[in-house]
């Protein structure tokens, strides 16, 4: 592993345990070159996934670009930081269990906004005003009308 500091290749492991999620290994490591210290987390990945994007374009599947998505919409909201970790998690193994390697973004956003309508209202309406592109306070308004029970999509 590189070290973060000088670049150095070759860093030594000095502990390794279970991260808090138990589906990670948290491994604090040394720089012998540098003394710098750092840590780094192992996770398992059943199979590269692909994100097909609506413009076709295609790009690997980047875990720490959903999990920065989600931490902005969860931003300033009362929702334990573990709390989020496992819905990530969840969320990746879900999306690893379709069976597909290329899964389009469309299907990534619908599962994301799935698991924050779940969690945390406010921070779904944050995610789906970015992913649904609002342009106005309307389409807020709209959006947040059909949450509030008893009434369904206007016409």
């Amino acid at each position: 592993m590189r070290c973060p500091f000088c670049g150095n290749i070759d860093t030594q492991v000095k502990d390794s345990r279970p991260a808090e999620d138990h589906v990670s290994i948290r491994r604090r490591r040394f720089c012998p070159a540098c003394g710098g210290r750092f840590t780094t987390y192992e996770r398992v990945q059943l199979r590269d996934l692909v994100v097909i994007k609506s413009s076709g374009k295609r790009e690997d599947f980047d875990r720490s670009k959903l999990e920065r998505s989600i931490r902005i919409a969860m931003q300033k909201r009362p929702i334990d930081p573990e709390r989020i970790d496992q819905m990530i998690s969840g969320i990746v193994r879900r999306l690893e269990s379709l069976g597909e390697t290329d899964i389009s973004s469309k299907v990534i956003g619908e599962i994301v906004m799935e698991s924050l309508a779940r969690i945390d209202t406010v921070a779904y309406v944050r995610f789906a005003s970015v992913y649904k592109n609002f342009q106005a306070a309307d389409d807020f308004d709209k959006f947040v009308s059909e949450l509030r029970p008893g009434s369904g999509p206007e016409e």
